[in-house]
């Protein structure tokens, strides 16, 4: 590993989008350095020179593996990239770049002055540096950067606000149309995210849809605020992780709420997470992913928090084994076995069908703690077969094997995961929601099978106990959130 140099560089401009042409440099310097510290822009004000020829200027420091003879090499490639003419005298520049102080270094020859020989009597590049770096020494003049900015006051330096000057939000403006939203916001904001898993902060790449509900007199979302209130409750995460990727969702979502001003905001976090899974034969370990879901809805000082799951597995098509089955029979039967035998041995043998790979997914939302690995395990358990992202020969003839004695429709996989829910998780309350979807990509078809059912534990446990018939409407997700 090369050692890191620390170098403050002075960037100026005065010509063209001023701004913009030291931003630009700053970014060709990240390439090959990394930017620490950035001053103010400060602009030169004296009357002598001409406003459209005034330098905006800025120091910075960095840190380089680059030597002081490269390091200028490559500030002077920069330059020539962004158009500087060397060749014509007192031109305007869109870049000028200077390396100002390397390390504690005292360089003099033809090519580089280190520090720059103009440094003491040029405030205007003492300004911004006295900024970032006050108590910086000079190795020639035993001096701070501070002390020498007093002995060479500059009164032609302002610092300057880029702002541009906002009248009234449009946002904020009464809409052509008057009518209220049910939702307006933003969808794939990635984030990482930290979340404890057994005790310990892991590391998650997520994404996250951040929703309000827009009033009829009130034009827009402020956009920016939503990522104002993520990033705020990030980097209060950095040192104490959320417990669980709902918990996250709760605290986005009552931010949302108070800096948008909403009556109702709603959170939608989706990250992959990391499960470690046995293969049941060889007892081989390996990492699967699954797709860990965090939702809420924040409506006054009431939130409701949904935890989910989604993950792959194998189902076998019942009705296409049904078919092989009878063709099978037919056939033993015409090779003169009797019909005893043939049943024993159609028992006996796992008969083919073609097969799918099918993602769950299951959320349950409720005050009660679940595990979302708990949860994993129940859609899994639905499917005909486990599926792993490590397989042994053995291991797929068991899952092959396992899959093909029991064949599942997608429609039997969701009603497994809801009655195994019901059987595991006495104790969630009637009120909670629950919802249960699966997709099977079909291998000898052109389309998807697709099932879902969602609703209140209450009405689901009702229906399982043959209480009653069928229910006219299921509590659906967005009914269940909005309370």
């Amino acid at each position: 590993m090369k050692l890191l140099h620390t170098a403050y560089l002075s960037l100026g401009s005065n010509c063209g989008n001023r701004q913009a042409n030291i931003l630009q440099a700053l970014q060709h310097i990240r390439a090959r350095a990394e930017v620490d510290r950035i001053s103010s822009f400060y602009e030169t004000t004296s009357a002598e020179i001409p406003e459209q020829f005034r330098y905006y200027i800025v120091a910075c420091l960095i840190h380089t593996d680059l030597g002081p003879e490269e390091l200028l090499s490559l500030l002077k490639r920069i330059a020539q990239r962004m158009c500087r003419q060397d060749n014509i005298e007192n031109a305007p520049h869109p870049i000028n770049i200077d390396i100002l102080i390397y390390d504690d270094l005292i360089l003099n020859n033809e090519q580089l002055f280190i520090p720059h020989p103009d440094l003491p009597p040029r405030p205007f590049a003492l300004t911004p540096l006295s900024e970032i770096a006050p108590g910086l020494l000079h190795s020639v003049l035993g001096q701070t950067v501070e002390n020498l900015l007093t002995k060479f006051p500059n009164q032609s330096m302002t610092k300057r606000s880029l702002r541009p000057c906002l009248s009234l939000d449009a946002q904020t403006k009464q809409p052509t149309v008057p009518l209220s939203l049910s939702r307006a916001g933003v969808k794939n904001q990635c984030r990482n995210i930290q979340l404890l898993q057994d005790g310990k902060p892991v590391l998650f790449s997520a994404r996250m849809d951040l929703f309000v509900d827009l009033p009829p007199d009130q034009a827009g979302v402020h956009m920016s605020r939503f990522g104002d209130v993520v990033e705020d409750i990030l980097r209060r995460m950095s040192p104490e992780p959320m417990p669980d990727i709902e918990s996250l969702a709760e605290q986005i979502s009552r931010g949302i709420v108070t800096v948008q001003g909403a009556l109702r905001s709603e959170v939608h976090i989706r990250a992959h997470a990391p499960l470690q899974k046995t293969t049941p034969i060889s007892n081989k370990t390996s990492e699967e992913l699954y797709t860990l879901i965090g939702i809420a809805s924040t409506a006054g000082k009431q939130t409701r928090r949904v935890i989910g799951v989604e993950t792959e597995g194998m189902t076998v098509c019942p009705c296409a084994q049904d078919m092989v089955r009878d063709y099978s029979r037919e056939m033993l039967r015409e090779e003169g076995f009797t019909p005893d035998q043939v049943e024993r041995i159609l028992a006996a043998i796992p008969i083919a069908s073609h097969n799918q790979r099918g993602r769950g997914t299951l959320l349950v939302g409720s005050d009660v703690h679940i595990r979302a690995e708990n949860l994993v395990h129940l859609i899994e358990a639905a499917m005909s077969a486990e599926t792993y992202a490590l397989l042994k020969r053995p291991d797929e003839l068991f899952v092959v094997n396992k899959g093909h004695r029991r064949p599942r429709f997608v429609e039997d996989v969701v009603r497994e995961m809801l009655n195994s829910l019901v059987d595991i998780f006495p104790d969630l309350p009637d009120d909670a929601f629950v919802l249960a979807k699966q997709e099977n990509l079909e291998s000898i078809h052109k389309h998807n099978a697709f099932a879902e059912r969602y609703g209140t534990l209450g009405e689901i446990r009702r229906e399982l106990r043959g209480e009653g018939q069928r229910a006219a409407a299921h509590t659906s997700l967005d009914q269940w959130l909005k309370g």
